[in-house]
């Protein structure tokens, strides 16, 4: 069934209509769109959906600074200022002196949380930035059913009191895995972050409801909202307007129509 959401294109930085709340951010414009249409492509493989996966999060690495990260007003000469005394660039960019922590969630999150990471580093003072690393595993029962997530390793740099959390993820799809790293760090004595960011490439309307319905300060960015299983009513009416009737995910857990195992995908590794 085709969904209406995704019909008529929405004026680009002001997040397409959707019913869910201020704090998910749907980036579905174009340019984004494209890439992650080839991305999900059955024909797509390395070293081709590597190159699409950076290119996304570039993309969603600027909507998330611009939008989440502290910023300050700035007076600085240019090279025209020589010959034209007093003349400044005036205006408000990213805060220099901030606090970011970026989360790897492995396998999938890797090469994202890399990117955030080396690009956080390029416009803050590196002082502040640090990269934690956990390995999140999905528990399944006989059926394949998903039914929750365990962390089985993780290195946590530091506290986390006062600091944005960003965790970007390509798929946003049951919200147990994300749910268990905030639990992680919750016990793990780092403290609350001043502000959490979850970065996806899809998400489902499960994964949305599930998140805030337990952390509904999370700012979610993603490109998609994929809701394939949803009635017909749902599909033709705003995102989120008929919640109980919107579905993104197979009895499997999988999000449709989606893109994919994204972590075999882009590791080549089927297990």
């Amino acid at each position: 069934m085709r969904d209406s959401a995704y019909e008529d294109p929405f004026q680009p930085g002001t997040g397409m209509p959707h019913a869910y709340g201020p704090n998910l951010i749907l980036h579905s414009e174009p340019y984004p769109l494209g890439l992650l249409a080839r991305l999900g492509h059955p024909d797509s493989a390395q070293p081709e959906v590597g190159v699409l996966a950076r290119r996304l999060y570039e993309f969603l690495f600027a909507q998330i600074a611009s939008t989440e990260l502290t910023v300050a007003p700035v007076a600085m000469p240019t090279r025209m200022t020589a010959a034209h005394p007093g003349q400044l660039f005036e205006g408000q960019v990213v805060a220099h002196e901030q606090r970011v922590v970026v989360a790897d969630v492995a396998r999938a999150g890797i090469l994202g949380s890399q990117l955030f990471y080396e690009r956080f580093n390029e416009i803050l003072d590196p002082v502040g930035v640090r990269q934690d690393h956990l390995f999140v595993s999905r528990r399944v029962d006989g059926h394949g059913r998903v039914v929750g997530a365990d962390i089985v390793g993780a290195k946590i740099g530091g506290p986390l009191e006062g600091a944005t959390l960003v965790i970007p993820d390509p798929m946003g799809a049951t919200g147990g895995s994300l749910l268990q790293v905030l639990e992680h760090y919750a016990t793990s004595g780092a403290g609350r972050a001043a502000k959490v960011v979850f970065a996806h490439l899809i998400v489902t309307p499960e994964y949305v409801r599930r998140v805030h319905a337990t952390q509904p300060d999370v700012r979610i960015h993603a490109i998609r909202l994929d809701r394939g299983n949803s009635s017909e009513r749902a599909l033709a009416s705003l995102p989120g307007q008929h919640p109980a009737e919107e579905s993104g995910l197979d009895p499997h857990q999988y999000v449709v129509p989606g893109a994919g195992g994204l972590g075999e995908v882009l590791n080549n590794a089927w297990v």
